[in-house]
């Protein structure tokens, strides 16, 4: 990873290290941490070093020990803790309001075949609203698509906790190169695993058996608490796997 940019709250971001999208139809994504202030001026509200997405025209302040603030476009993992006549109340974090997941915002659901989800239910969802006036709410699917692309119920597997810092590098569309994580290929050399991160710093992760999935997360774990470079990163792959 290169030398990141520093900011401080209130702090005005140049326009040289901002990643202008270059098709002027797209728009710059502002994540976490910065406002736009029109015409062309954006600041910082949080304190930490930039994260910039070149291929996604996306720029954030990241924030390990903050909480997590609901941006429209992040995929979250969730948690089913009530259901009403028309929505799911999901558990995004401890501090947020519920978010809203209507009972058809899944691929092809309709009032015969939507979900019967249980309390405690994990849900792989996106943001489609949220604001400081109203409860986030989330889709299953892709507004543009209609396809689900990965969102859904997710079955079996573990959860695991990471930093918000974390979670960010592993959703990099470059997660080796941009993001400096190499822990998940060498593990995937030897065990065979799927993966959900959500940006409101949790992981699920399945494999073969419990502790095949234990290896993954912790791996991760380590990877984001010790703040490990690549070739620790190999290390603990290793260590990790002896015996296997």
């Amino acid at each position: 990873m290169g030398t990141q940019m520093v900011v401080l709250p209130g702090e005005e971001i140049p326009v040289s290290v901002l990643p202008l999208p270059p098709n002027p139809n797209y728009a710059l994504k502002l994540g976490p941490g910065l406002r736009h202030t029109p015409p062309s001026t954006i600041n910082s509200t949080l304190a930490g070093p930039l994260g910039i997405d070149y291929k996604k025209s996306a720029i954030w302040v990241e924030n390990n020990s903050g909480r997590y603030i609901p941006s429209i476009g992040d995929l979250v993992i969730a948690t089913v803790h009530h259901s009403s006549a028309e929505v799911f109340q999901c558990s995004i974090t401890p501090h947020t309001a519920f978010a809203q997941l209507p009972q058809l915002a899944f691929e092809g659901a309709t009032k015969k075949t939507r979900p019967q989800l249980a309390s405690g239910s994990l849900i792989y969802a996106r943001i489609s609203s949220a604001s400081k006036h109203t409860d986030p709410e989330i889709l299953c699917y892709n507004a543009s698509t209609g396809k689900s692309e990965g969102m859904g119920e997710l079955k079996g597997g573990m959860l695991f906790d990471l930093s918000l810092g974390m979670s960010r590098r592993l959703l990099m569309s470059k997660q080796k190169e941009e993001g400096g994580v190499i822990v998940l290929d060498e593990i995937a050399e030897k065990i065979a695993f799927e993966i959900a991160v959500g940006r409101n710093g949790k992981v699920w992760v399945k494999s073969g058996g419990v502790k095949e999935t234990l290896i993954v997360g912790t791996a991760l774990q380590k990877t984001d608490q010790e703040g490990l470079g690549a070739d620790e990163q190999k290390k603990l792959a290793k260590r990790l796997m002896k015996g296997m």
